[in-house]
């Protein structure tokens, strides 16, 4: 018995699939992306603009105290705290330094590793995190969680944490210490 000839089908006829759909800079979605853009620099500015008022402290420097209260044994490797503060190692550097200067901070040896450098919250960084502590929390009250609804702030955790997990592990704080 002869084989049955194979049947070409035309090219029109084979199933589309959809070209990847790329954000033209018409595309009404990005109004969403540059809300979200001027959002985080106009509240950022304004929290930094009022660490340093108040205490002298920028947020760059709060949130580097804030990321060495919640480490185990208060201290971190200085490339780690530059990744969870999202500065360059240069820039993780020139901040320490300014840090070590007021006395919030020390420099170590790392405990693990003798090659490596850790910066490390001293009891004045506690006390000078906690009283920023106030005012950066009041502002993040003030210009953030007081003006989104609360349904809002559901979607836009959920929304922003799918972004933050498709970019890859997490970098962000460790452990809450007591004396948060």
């Amino acid at each position: 018995m002869p084989e049955p000839a194979e049947t070409v089908t035309p090219a029109s006829a084979a199933p589309r699939i959809a070209a990847p759909r790329v954000a033209a800079s018409a595309d009404p979605r990005l109004d969403t992306w540059r809300a979200f853009l001027h959002a985080h620099a106009r509240v950022t500015r304004r929290l930094d603009d009022e660490l340093q008022a108040a205490h002298g402290l920028s947020l760059a420097e709060y949130d580097a105290l804030l990321q060495l209260a919640r480490s185990p044994g208060r201290r971190l490797r200085m490339n780690l705290l530059a990744d969870r503060v999202l500065l360059s190692r240069s820039g993780i550097t020139r901040l320490v330094d300014r840090l070590v200067t007021d006395g919030s901070v020390e420099r170590a040896t790392c405990s693990t590793d003798a090659r490596g450098a850790e910066a490390v919250l001293t009891r004045h960084g506690v006390e000078r995190l906690r009283t920023a502590s106030t005012t950066h929390l009041e502002g993040i009250g003030r210009y953030f969680l007081d003006v989104v609804e609360p349904a809002e702030l559901d979607a836009i955790e959920q929304g922003l944490g799918r972004v933050a997990t498709r970019l890859g592990p997490d970098c962000g704080p460790g452990p809450q210490t007591a004396d948060d």
